[in-house]
């Protein structure tokens, strides 16, 4: 037996579970994609057996794609909700890893405070958002529009500023789980779970820097902002490029904080939606889990370049 026969031999026994583990679900959801099965159809009982006699064809694709009202909207609401979480948590990391790079008391508390958010489970910072800090009754938000009307009220009874603040009126919270600003409240939760992550990344980078090139730059006048433009983000570029890559993927499956917050109304993704279909419709469900994997793909392969150009340079 050749050095090469015996790792292979060992490897396949991992390789083929691997592959079923893969395999087995995306080859029936390309199945159960092509032929009608609806779990509740009381008109037609043949299509609640996933049977090859119901064979639909593109059927459900065509279904999910020009006549399910709320896919165009939920593929909308995907790219809003991963492309703002992206773009914060990127802008928030690299300013709170520049500003705890440097030596003061107490760093590394504040280090580990920084980056506990990011292992608290997904269902559990939902509830913990919307109910304590974005609930318009009980919540911090709430709490907060209650003490500002009551400073403002009490700054009319003042002689001079009582005219200017008379004029106000009386300013209501914004409740979260509306269907405007559910989305906004998913956005804002998500942030702050994985702005952790981005800070974790780009402060273990920001270590490797070249200090005798910002002492070069210190000497030769420059400022903070013309050092940071012009060296340590530079020097961040392939860490932005894996931080953008992972949550872009991570992201794209969310569902808990949907569902917590707004159930749904108004406020709808990808994954949510294919949740949706499966309580009945097992065939468009299936339909736009395959959509789902392909757009994922074309995601992934766009970033994927993105990030071997960033480490090629």
């Amino acid at each position: 037996m050749s050095k090469r026969t015996l790792p292979r031999l060992l490897q396949t026994p991992a390789v083929l579970l691997l592959l079923m583990w893969m395999l087995v679900p995306l080859g029936m959801t390309l199945y159960f994609s092509f032929i009608r099965y609806v779990l509740n159809s009381l008109r037609r009982p043949e299509w609640t057996t996933p049977s090859l006699s119901n064979w639909r064809g593109f059927g459900n694709y065509e279904y999910v794609l020009f006549k399910a009202k709320d896919f165009w909207f939920a593929v909308q609401n995907s790219v809003l909700i991963v492309g703002s979480v992206i773009i914060l948590t990127v802008v928030l990391g690299l300013a709170i890893a520049v500003l705890i790079n440097r030596s003061f008391p107490g760093r590394g508390i504040v280090r580990v405070l920084l980056i506990s958010p990011f292992f608290v489970m997904p269902a559990v910072n939902a509830v913990l958002w919307i109910n304590m800090i974005l609930d318009p009754v009980l919540g911090l938000n709430g709490l907060a529009v209650a003490g500002l009307n009551e400073m403002i009220a009490g700054l009319k009874s003042f002689p001079v500023l009582g005219g200017f603040f008379s004029l106000w009126p009386e300013i209501e919270p914004i409740s979260f789980r509306a269907t405007q600003t559910s989305a906004i409240a998913v956005i804002i939760m998500v942030t702050w779970q994985w702005t952790p992550f981005a800070v974790l990344i780009f402060m273990t980078s920001l270590q490797s820097e070249d200090q005798q090139q910002k002492e070069a730059a210190i000497l030769d006048g420059a400022n903070a902002w013309s050092m940071f433009r012009n060296l340590t983000l530079p020097h961040l570029g392939r860490p932005i490029a894996i931080v953008v890559m992972i949550q872009a993927i991570f992201h794209l499956s969310l569902y808990a904080e949907i569902e917590i917050v707004s159930r749904g109304n108004g406020n709808k993704n990808l994954p949510y939606l294919i949740g949706e279909f499966a309580t009945n419709n097992i065939g468009a469900a299936s339909a736009t889990g395959i959509i789902a994997v392909i757009l994922a793909n074309i995601v992934a392969i766009f970033l994927l370049r993105m990030v071997g150009k960033s480490l090629m340079d």
